[in-house]
C-alpha cells in the first residue's frame, strides 16, 4: 500500500520498487552501523516507516535514499541516547566479500573491522560508514547526518586515527586503504 500523491502527481518511483531497488545497500550501512544484524533490521525498518510516511514529499524532491539515510543516523543516534546496550560485534558479516581472500581470512577481516568499527564513537562510525562504505561526498554525509563539512572531516580523520591503530586491519588492507 503506497501513499496517494496530494497534487495528482505519481512519484518517479513507488515505495514498494524503492525497497525492493535498495533494501540490501541501506541493510548493510544499518549493519555496519549497529553491529548486529538483529538492530539493523530494526534501524532499516524504523526509518523505511519514517520515509513511507513522507513518501509523497520525498519521492518529488527526488531525495529518498538521502532521507533514508538521515532517517538511520539521526534513529541510530536517539537509539544510543535513550540507552546504551552494549554493542559486540555479531557473527554475521555485511552482504559483500573479497573473493580473491581464502574464506577464512574473509571471516577475520570482517571480524577484526566490526572490532574495531565498535570502538569508534558513534559520530565517527556514522561518518566512517556513510563515506567510506557508503561511498558518500563529504557534502552527502554532512547533509546526511545534519551536520558541517568540517565536522565530517575532523572526525573522518579522528576516526581513520583510531582505525590505523589497530594492528589487525592492517594484516587485511592494503597499503594506504586507511589513509
Amino acid at each position: 500500500m503506497t501513499p496517494t500523491t496530494t497534487a495528482g502527481r505519481a512519484p518517479a518511483m513507488t515505495f514498494e520498487e524503492f525497497v525492493a531497488a535498495r533494501s540490501t545497500a541501506l541493510w548493510r550501512s544499518a549493519y555496519l552501523l549497529t553491529g548486529d544484524a538483529h538492530k539493523a533490521e530494526d534501524l532499516l525498518q524504523t526509518a523505511l516507516v519514517k520515509a513511507w510516511r513522507r513518501w509523497d514529499s520525498i519521492a518529488r524532491r527526488d531525495g529518498v535514499e538521502s532521507y533514508v539515510r538521515k532517517a538511520m543516523a539521526t534513529t541510530y543516534t536517539d537509539w544510543w541516547r535513550r540507552r546504551w546496550n552494549g554493542e559486540a560485534p555479531s557473527a554475521t558479516p555485511p552482504d559483500r566479500a573479497d573473493e580473491s581472500l581464502p574464506a577464512e581470512a574473509r571471516v577475520d577481516a570482517r571480524r577484526d573491522l566490526m572490532t574495531a568499527l565498535a570502538t569508534l564513537p558513534r559520530g565517527q562510525r556514522a561518518v566512517v560508514v556513510l563515506r567510506y562504505f557508503d561511498d558518500l561526498t563529504e557534502q552527502q554525509t554532512a547533509d546526511a547526518l545534519g551536520i558541517s563539512t568540517g565536522t565530517v572531516k575532523s572526525q573522518a580523520s579522528r576516526a581513520l586515527r583510531s582505525l590505523r591503530a589497530f594492528p589487525s586491519l592492517a594484516n587485511h588492507l592494503g597499503e594506504g586503504d586507511l589513509s
